[in-house]
């Protein structure tokens, strides 16, 4: 019993551990502490990524469309009922500076859904790429050696929790550090306030929790404050000055010490933060009204508009919008969803040139999977692979990256009714961004870890 006490113990001494933000955590995460101090180091300039997560499993072929004349008729009849006509689609066909090539080395052409029109005009102007067949893998993997399993997968394919926290963190969900977070973990201690280097605006994602960097969530709004401490507790400052003293001051048992040390921490990066956004500029470019994931991206905005205020050199921010799993009624409910991820995106990218940093801002979409390219009824279920774009100044854009898929029934690419098959890992989608905000490729490896299964000239796939 003792022996079991004991184990607990030190297993709390370290998860309490990883939930300072005063800097690097102690030898046994992932010996973080040295690559930290050395990463901030050569952090003398701001950067930001923002991960923009569509929970449910976005539909990529209503997302990013064939159009050329012979894959879309593949298209067209794999999902009658489905499928956009191709009219529909002609005013936001893209013109990339090249066509990508499946592994056949035949040409395709794509068009974005009607309803991401607003990101046309920056796709044209080279500030966003499109990223095709991305999804979670191990290690490169072929088709027959997927039918084989004759390499290792990703745990539980097509389960949303487990997809998910691969997509996030490399690992099946119960996962207790995403690579947002380990990102953080090597910029925390560059920063003024480590409090501020993964900042969650829709609640909690282990994709920002890190070894030693704990997300920090705030709400559209700003941050939010401890109750009793925002206004007079029963309308008596001494009461609120009573209560702050109460949770913060230290205590000789090791669980109310670390609340208490948590607590002191919130409060007081709550008051830092609250007078940075109060000093800060109003930001000037129009967001989309009703749209949560506009006005999340807004609060994004307005922290990296006082980033200099805070101390901030390195920041990874997390934003997100439900709704994907379209099983049933894609027609009614996906237009809707992608219109305010446009919406959203496109007005945020303009608040970033509002404040001069668009070049130093990327922001990149993700999800838990593809979804099949076969029709179910009105719906389309879970599948693999999947399109995602990456927008900001410093994106090589109006460009493909990836291998377009062969559309056809049982193709190449194709898993089963119409699954994409990744032919790029998601690992080497954050490798590209981790690279990008100035971590080292034999770190990368370190917060990777299945990178090291790819060779030296696939890790970097040079969107920006």
């Amino acid at each position: 019993m003792k022996q079991t006490m004991n184990a607990a113990r030190r297993a709390f001494l370290q998860r309490a551990s990883a939930l300072s933000l005063a800097g690097v955590a102690a030898p046994w995460a992932l010996n973080l502490a040295a690559m930290a101090e050395a990463a901030a180091a050569t952090a003398d300039d701001y950067k930001a990524i923002v991960c923009v997560f569509l929970y449910g499993g976005n539909d990529y072929a209503n997302t990013l469309a064939p159009y050329d004349r012979d894959n879309y008729n593949a298209y067209y009849q794999l999902r009658p009922t489905l499928a956009y006509a191709r009219d529909a689609l002609t005013a936001t066909a893209l013109n990339p500076l090249s066509a990508p090539l499946d592994s056949a080395g035949f040409s395709h052409q794509y068009a974005l859904a009607p309803e991401l029109a607003p990101l046309l005009p920056i796709f044209n102007s080279g500030q966003m790429g499109v990223l095709l067949n991305v999804g979670t893998l191990l290690q490169p993997t072929s088709k027959l050696q997927y039918a084989n399993k004759s390499v290792p997968l990703p745990p539980k394919l097509f389960s949303h929790n487990d997809q998910q926290s691969v997509w996030q963190s490399s690992a099946a969900e119960g996962a207790t550090s995403g690579w947002g977070g380990r990102l953080g973990d090597l910029f925390a201690a560059g920063n003024g306030n480590a409090s501020f280097t993964c900042v969650n605006v829709s609640g909690n994602a282990v994709y920002l929790s890190g070894q030693s960097a704990v997300q920090y969530q705030v709400s559209t709004n700003g941050p939010v404050p401890l109750a009793g401490l925002q206004a007079p507790l029963f309308g008596s400052a001494a009461c609120s000055a009573a209560l702050q003293a109460l949770v913060t001051q230290p205590r000789s048992h090791l669980f109310e010490n670390e609340y208490s040390r948590v607590s002191q921490r919130a409060i007081a990066a709550n008051g830092v933060l609250s007078t940075a956004l109060a000093g800060a500029t109003p930001i000037a470019t129009p967001f989309p009204a009703n749209n949560n994931l506009g006005d999340q991206l807004k609060m994004v905005a307005r922290m990296i508009s006082c980033a200099a205020a805070v101390g901030a050199k390195r920041q990874v921010f997390f934003v997100s919008l439900g709704g994907f799993d379209t099983h049933d009624g894609l027609l009614s409910k996906h237009p809707g969803l992608l219109k305010s991820v446009a919406d959203a995106l496109a007005a945020f990218y303009q608040a970033t040139v509002e404040l001069g940093v668009a070049n130093k801002v990327t922001s990149f979409t993700a999800s838990d999977f593809g979804r099949a390219l076969s029709g179910n009824n009105d719906g389309s279920d879970h599948g693999w692979g999947s399109m995602h774009f990456m927008l900001g100044g410093a994106v090589n854009g109006q460009r493909y990256y990836g291998s377009a898929p062969i559309v056809a029934s049982n193709g190449p690419d194709d898993v089963g009714q119409g699954r994409l098959l990744p032919t790029t890992s998601v690992d080497q989608y954050a490798a590209t961004l981790g690279k990008w905000l100035g971590v080292s490729d034999s770190d990368l490896l370190t917060l990777l870890p299945n990178l090291a299964n790819y060779n030296t000239a696939a890790r970097n796939l040079g969107f920006v």
